[in-house]
């Protein structure tokens, strides 16, 4: 699945990346070309990111499916089993 922008997202990345150059690289870009750096990103790099956020999601759901029976368990029939015999 791809990685989408909003148009805002896009636009807050785009002026990152140009910020980002001049800074750190000495290097002042036109909004056209930050455009090109981002796509270029989002098509080769982010899918990296993007996998391993999956799989991070499968082991944590995967975790919690395993111990469901420990986190999602009620005792039946404990009314009368609260210590005292009385309801409480």
């Amino acid at each position: 699945m791809p990685v989408r922008l909003t148009p805002d997202q896009r636009k807050k990345a785009i002026q990152s990346i140009g910020r980002y150059l001049e800074k750190e690289l000495e290097q002042d870009i036109g909004e056209m070309q930050a455009g090109f750096l981002l796509d270029y990103i989002l098509t080769e790099i982010a899918p990296i990111a993007y996998n391993q956020g999956v799989s991070d999601a499968r082991r944590f759901v995967e975790e919690k499916l395993l111990d469901l029976s420990g986190t999602c368990f009620e005792h039946e029939f404990s009314f009368w089993n609260q210590g005292t015999g009385k309801r409480k």
